[in-house]
């Protein structure tokens, strides 16, 4: 078949749907950087849903060794419901401490506080896990409206996170 007596409405259909489909995806990447400045981190996020998707964060330590950690990402809202997210606490970092309502038991309590925020529990090597907490910049555009937090490695450090608008 020749490519000039191909009907046009067709091709155009096609090319419009696997555009919208491109368009729709939403992904972006932030950097962070702990309080003495000798560890950083990479952020990577990919939406999957509407309020929740996959995140990925390279950590390189002061000796310069990387770790990764991943793991799915909620975006909590009034309607989350404690079912939806209760892989959050699968495992429980035994070390952590000092996040308001995030102990090692959910509670609906854990909805009210963290509402507008996105929140991750991302694992890592050896069965560690880094747990972060992201204030939205634009809550009703989620993650790729911007956000800034803090993440909290498995020694207790944290690291500030930054992720622009994408």
């Amino acid at each position: 078949m020749n490519i000039r007596s191909m009907p046009v409405g067709p091709a155009l259909f096609g090319f419009c749907f696997c555009l919208m489909f491109v368009a729709c995806e939403s992904t972006g990447v932030g950097t962070g950087v702990s309080p003495t400045g000798n560890t950083t981190a990479t952020f990577k996020w990919e939406e999957a849903e509407p309020t929740s998707g996959t995140m990925t964060a390279t950590v390189v330590q002061p000796d310069g060794t990387e770790q990764q950690y991943q793991g799915k990402y909620y975006q909590i809202t009034r309607d989350s419901r404690m079912e939806t997210i209760t892989d959050l606490w699968q495992p429980w970092g035994p070390h952590w401490g000092g996040w308001p309502y995030w102990g090692p038991e959910p509670s609906e309590s854990f909805i009210t506080h963290y509402t507008g925020q996105v929140v991750a529990n991302l694992g890592g090597p050896n069965g560690e896990r880094m747990r972060c907490h992201f204030r939205l910049l634009r809550s009703d555009e989620g993650m790729k409206g911007g956000a800034q937090g803090i993440c909290q490695l498995p020694s207790g450090d944290t690291i500030r996170a930054e992720i622009p608008p994408s």
